[in-house]
């Protein structure tokens, strides 16, 4: 089976998962970004790209850490796959420039 479907998490100051949707369609995949404030808002939209969107597997920006990631596991019921983006050591003193 072939990725078609999947959906991207992420935090952003300001942002509203119900309003800060954006879906990019190349014809042959489709990929669902929703930005939110917190991670504790990560829940329900992730429950939300499960049932509205069917996608497939699901990624989170760095932000949202282990133990949300497992939450949303258990969120979907594990369906489908949930993964999160992480950063090696080579980016530690980059990304605390950027969040600090």
């Amino acid at each position: 089976m072939a990725l078609a479907r999947w959906g991207f998490l992420y935090t952003a100051a300001g942002a509203d998962p119900g309003r800060d949707i954006t879906v990019v369609d190349t014809g042959s995949c489709r990929t669902v970004l929703i930005g939110m404030e917190r991670p504790d808002q990560g829940v329900e939209a992730a429950r939300r790209l499960v049932e509205q969107h069917d996608v497939q597997l699901i990624e989170l920006c760095g932000g949202f850490g282990p133990v949300w990631t497992a939450q949303i596991l258990d969120a979907t019921g594990h369906k489908i796959p949930v993964g999160a983006v992480a950063y090696g050591p080579e980016s530690v003193d980059g990304i605390h420039d950027i969040f600090a």
